[in-house]
């Protein structure tokens, strides 16, 4: 009966497929559209699971390196024992999926899901024993990172409103629904790498001088004149990059909203598109996720810094008020201050991780927001995708050219101080610095 005994399949390379750690990402991008998680909170939701996942699968990749002493006020996680096989990127997914439930209302969407991938390593031959111990692994690193998590001051800015300010020039609640701004005090969210929220504090927005030919005047006059006369293209642009979680309609007295995906929930998208078509393998796309997941919430931290400093006016309450009293804008209104261009800001950071990860040419198509209604768009680099993110405010209404210019500098400044500060590859025998992927 011995010498009959099958020998168990090698389940190793089924296991390393990278296709799960984008269908992870994509389930996980559906519970925060679902609770309508703001685009700031989204951000701190994508990084810890990510940097959960990242720390368990380090260990089937020796060239990669722990983000302990990295990452501020990370100490590391509980290490597997070295006399005990385990199944890394089961670990690993069991991890993601256990932290990003944990930060979410409506976590139990992921249960299924997650079923489905035991059933699939159960399926390539992993033994019982080891999918339990990796089981149990994951969840002990989901664990210790919900306990970084806690520490990182979000709950202590629970609770909090902003105060509107009666003074010309700053932000107001904006139509339809006249929502209080979100996130006031997300400055003082610990940030991942940077070492202070405002490490990369923009230059000061245009005074506000409602005066004809002020330099307020002359950006608020170009939104105005930019969006009377937006070409099918330019439409086009703007309700791509619009990643308004929560859109209010209204006809009549019905008033209802459209769930979208959050700017960062779309660059991550980016980051998977562009690690299939590099025929990247399971640590690489992990490596892509992770950082890139890390520069948007590191990214939102300095944006809302300067947002609730300088506490801008939109376009939309000054254009009313000093050119045309019925001119609304294609986009819906955000809630919350002008300046930067939050969009600008987090779509530069990511731009800068990618093209150190992928290359300066990279071109793809971006099929991220075809699940939401609109085609998918083809782009020559991420920074071309940066750029058009960033002008999409300007189409859409929404922002004033100098919140768009300095957001994207600021946001540069964000991802260049990421790629230069955090080493997922070891030095000895690699080169130091992330090296581009062979695109395939």
């Amino acid at each position: 009966m011995v010498g009959c005994e099958q020998p168990a399949k090698d389940y190793k390379a089924a296991a390393a497929n990278p296709e799960f750690f984008r269908q992870s990402v994509n389930k996980l991008t559906a519970v925060i559209v679902h609770d309508i998680f703001s685009p700031p909170v989204a951000s701190r939701i994508y990084a810890y699971p990510h940097i959960a996942a990242y720390e368990i699968l380090i260990h089937d990749y020796p060239q990669y390196q722990s983000l302990k002493g990295q990452l501020n006020g990370f100490t590391g996680v509980p290490q597997p024992a070295k006399d005990s096989v385990y199944c890394f990127p089961l670990a690993s997914l069991q991890a993601f999926l256990a932290v990003g439930r944990n930060l979410t209302f409506s976590g139990d969407m992921l249960d299924e899901y997650e079923k489905q991938l035991h059933d699939k390593y159960s399926g390539m031959g992993v033994p019982r024993e080891v999918q339990v111990r990796s089981l149990r692994y994951g969840q002990a690193v989901a664990n210790a990172i919900m306990a970084y998590a806690n520490e990182d001051g979000y709950k202590q800015t629970r609770g909090f409103r902003h105060q509107v300010k009666k003074q010309a020039g700053h932000w107001v609640p904006t139509p339809p629904a006249y929502m209080d701004a979100i996130e006031p005090n997300w400055f003082k969210v610990r940030p991942f790498v940077m070492d202070s929220c405002s490490q990369f504090t923009p230059a000061k927005p245009v005074a506000f001088n409602p005066v004809k030919g002020s330099p307020f005047y002359q950006e608020m006059l170009q939104v105005y004149e930019t969006t009377n006369q937006l070409t099918d293209e330019q439409r086009a642009i703007a309700s791509f990059w619009d990643c308004n979680p929560f859109v209010m309609h209204v006809t009549g007295h019905v008033m209802y909203a459209t769930k979208k995906i959050t700017p960062g929930g779309h660059w991550l998208g980016i980051a998977s598109i562009a690690s299939r078509q590099a025929g990247s393998d399971m640590m690489q796309t992990l490596e892509a996720l992770t950082r890139v997941s890390l520069s948007l919430a590191d990214g939102f931290i300095s944006c809302w810094d300067e947002k609730y400093r300088s506490d801008r006016i939109r376009p939309e309450t000054a254009i009313n008020a000093h050119l045309d009293n019925n001119w609304v804008p294609l986009l819906q209104t955000p809630p919350f201050p002008e300046y930067p261009s939050g969009h600008s800001v987090i779509s530069n950071a990511a731009a800068v991780v990618l093209t150190e990860l992928f290359g300066p040419a990279f071109a793809y198509t971006d099929s991220t927001e075809v699940p939401y209604g609109l085609p998918a768009r083809p782009f020559k680099s991420f920074q071309a995708a940066a750029d058009e993110a960033a002008i999409s405010r300007l189409y859409g209404g929404i922002h004033f050219m100098s919140a768009i210019e300095n957001g994207a500098t600021e946001g540069a400044q964000v991802g260049k101080y990421l790629v230069t500060k955090l080493k997922t590859r070891k030095p000895a025998g690699v080169v130091a610095t992330v090296t581009p992927y062979q695109q395939k």
